[in-house]
């Protein structure tokens, strides 16, 4: 692609505005972003949380927009949408898992992306000794952190958290996202 093509490409892109809310994007618009970063292939992580008080199951759900954030001091970030119904519940408990999927479990990402269900029926976990927040079994490796920050970020939150504790598999391969499918690697 040219260079004037890539001006061109780049004149249809909203300019950041922060002066208030600009209206949302036309839904072409909305589909051509999801078309475009769907190239971007990314691991798939369960965020999870310990349940609230006596007898509540924990709280999770499957994150593909997680990212490290600091060596010094150690912190990662994830995104959550605004509406997420469990993302009260893991705002509460102010601590979180993040659960790095192996490849072998997409049916583990599939039952975590729904809702209104109870996502840890049937699924094998151990409370981490740093947060009690679930570190679900088979997990390529989990990141036990404390809540440090939460920032607004169009329909997303963005969360910020204090690593505390992380371990990984010896071995293994991860269970990858890209343009809407989910798979392993092969180099």
């Amino acid at each position: 692609m040219g260079e004037d093509s890539m001006t061109a490409a780049a004149a249809h892109i909203p300019r950041p505005s922060h002066t208030g809310d600009q209206g949302a994007p036309a839904p072409s618009a909305q589909r051509a972003f999801r078309h475009v970063l769907g190239h971007f292939a990314s691991g798939i992580t369960v965020i999870t949380a310990p349940g609230e008080g006596g007898g509540h199951s924990p709280a999770g759900f499957t994150c593909q927009s997680f990212s490290a954030l600091s060596l010094d001091p150690p912190m990662v970030a994830f995104l959550v949408g605004r509406t997420s119904a469990t993302w009260p519940r893991i705002a509460r408990a102010g601590v979180f898992c993040v659960n790095i999927l192996a490849a072998g479990q997409s049916q583990l990402c599939r039952a975590f992306a729904r809702s209104g269900a109870d996502k840890f029926a049937g699924v094998g976990w151990d409370a981490s000794r740093g947060t009690g927040s679930p570190v679900l079994r088979g997990a390529l490796a989990w990141i036990d952190c404390v809540i440090d920050a939460v920032h607004t970020g169009g329909d997303h939150f963005i969360v910020t958290g204090r690593v505390q504790q992380l371990s990984a598999a010896p071995q293994g391969a991860p269970l990858l996202f890209y343009r809407g499918a989910v798979g392993g690697f092969r180099a």
